[in-house]
């Protein structure tokens, strides 16, 4: 239950429209509900804006599909991150509203449209074509929080001509998300190039020395550009939840 949703409850009883103890079943599960396997925080959107994300690996589809029973009778949207194909087989023979992103490994499922409120846009860039699915689960993170994003892929620093290509939609952008494996050299040059807020993200891809994107965190947390800051490697979901906070501000 978000601050909007409690709003419009609390002026549904005070007209008359709802009865006090129909609220207050609404109610009974705040601030958690204990499903056994499962803590569900039904308070996270009161207090940050966004309800819980369901991380999804190493968990069953049983208990992703339990999860998102509850969860679906207090929000607007809910978001399943890191779930195979065959767990999210099952989620959407459940919940034939939801959508599998594959590529992104992401599930979403929404009662209505996602309203924007972030300022501006947020510009989510790959490197290279391998690095889409963390840029894709970027993208899908920040538009299910409400905003409007755009998408480059393939640009990274072995052809950088392309990237010029797009430089009066970065230039336009609030807020930036670069996703680079190999060196992770693409972020510094983004950044170099604005006065925006830029969020790194390492990616695994890449040969021996690249270390499963040690080399790419390496090199993006020595960056030279002083408005880049980075997340975790394949984080793409942290940061595109980053990026619609920095964006809503």
């Amino acid at each position: 239950m978000d601050m909007e949703s409690l709003k419009q409850l609390l002026d549904n009883v005070a007209r008359g429209k709802l009865s006090v103890e129909n609220a207050a079943q609404t109610l009974k599960h705040l601030p958690f509900e204990d499903v056994d396997y499962a803590h569900i925080d039904h308070h996270r959107a009161l207090r940050k804006g966004f309800p819980e994300v369901i991380f999804g690996q190493e968990k069953t589809s049983g208990q992703i599909i339990g999860i998102m029973e509850k969860m679906m009778l207090q929000e607007n949207i809910v978001l399943v991150t890191r779930i195979d194909e065959l767990q999210a087989d099952r989620v959407v023979s459940r919940f034939p509203d939801a959508v599998y992103h594959k590529d992104a490994k992401m599930v979403v499922l929404k009662k209505d449209e996602i309203p924007i409120r972030g300022k501006g846009t947020i510009v989510v860039i790959s490197a290279g074509t391998s690095d889409i699915p963390i840029a894709k689960e970027a993208s899908l993170t920040a538009q299910a929080m409400g905003n409007h994003v755009e998408s480059v892929f393939d640009v990274g620093v072995a052809g950088l001509h392309r990237l010029f290509d797009h430089k009066n939609l970065i230039d336009e952008a609030s807020v930036l998300v670069v996703v680079a494996g190999m060196e992770g050299a693409l972020p510094s040059v983004i950044a170099g190039m604005v006065s925006r807020p830029v969020i790194a993200v390492p990616t695994s891809v890449g040969y021996g020395v690249s270390f499963g994107g040690l080399t790419a965190l390496f090199a993006m947390l020595n960056s030279c550009s002083s408005n880049v800051a980075v997340v975790n490697i394949d984080n793409g979901f942290g940061a595109g939840y980053m990026a619609a906070m920095i964006n809503r501000v």
